[in-house]
């Protein structure tokens, strides 16, 4: 489905980025992988390596703009080019009532969900352009578009701001081939998902009475990134267990 395509994805080393990452390979494109955590990306990189995909890792810190630079080198220096990315490093932030979260905490976690989003598609646009477009997918969520969710408003308001993000990009480079969506999983078993009673309580809130497996939404990520999808652009793509429908 992705074959002879180039992708990038961040927060590659566990949860949704690493289940997308070892998709995509599977699919036939070439990954650069990108996470802080550098021993957890070479495994990556081992892995995908060893069932016959190509990848390359490179370690940073996605609200850093040299490493967005340095991804876009290693996709255009080592395959050639770009057209996909899945912009998908983030961070949960403070868990705390908004009127006690301070300016540290609320500037973190803008600048790792939202500002890291538009350093990465700004950064992209560019070369997907010279290969006649592309697919640029952000990771958001359920929370702060669908509903609010008591200590989590810091987040919620970063995520979704990514939506305007997607609006703005396909506004200016849907003409050229460039589709931005979003993508807006509801619970998923991930690190960033807390421990086994937070889980529980998350499943609740599904109508599937369950929370995902990083492969379900990383299924979705593949359908945003692929031919299939080829006239959605400028969406929010729900897979989020019939959260959304229920509230």
């Amino acid at each position: 489905m992705l074959t002879d395509k180039v992708a990038i994805v961040t927060g590659a080393s566990s949860g949704i980025g690493r289940a997308a990452a070892l998709l995509f390979a599977r699919e036939g494109a070439a990954v650069v992988a990108n996470a802080r955590g550098e021993a957890e990306l070479q495994k990556l990189v081992s892995e995908i390596e060893a069932a016959g995909g190509r990848a390359v890792a490179v370690a940073g810190d996605v609200a850093e703009e040299e490493t967005h630079r340095a991804l876009l080198k290693a996709a255009l220096g080592r395959f050639g080019g770009l057209d996909i990315a899945l912009n998908n490093a983030g961070t949960v932030g403070p868990y705390k009532p908004l009127g006690e979260v301070t300016l540290e905490e609320w500037q973190h976690t803008l600048a790792m969900n939202l500002t890291s989003a538009f350093l990465g598609a700004r950064s992209q646009i560019s070369a997907m352009l010279e290969r006649g477009g592309g697919s640029i997918i952000f990771t958001s969520t359920f929370v702060g578009t669908s509903v609010g969710i008591p200590g989590m408003g810091t987040y919620g308001t970063s995520k979704a701001g990514i939506m305007g993000l997607v609006k703005g990009i396909t506004a200016d480079y849907g003409a050229r081939g460039i589709r931005a969506n979003a993508l807006l999983p509801g619970g998923t078993d991930t690190p960033m998902a807390g421990d086994a009673a937070q889980k529980e309580w998350a499943a609740g809130l599904h109508a599937l009475k369950r929370i995902a497996q990083p492969e379900e939404i990383a299924r979705a990520a593949l359908f945003l990134a692929s031919p299939m999808a080829s006239f959605v652009a400028g969406s929010a793509l729900y897979a989020d267990g019939g959260n959304a429908a229920v509230k």
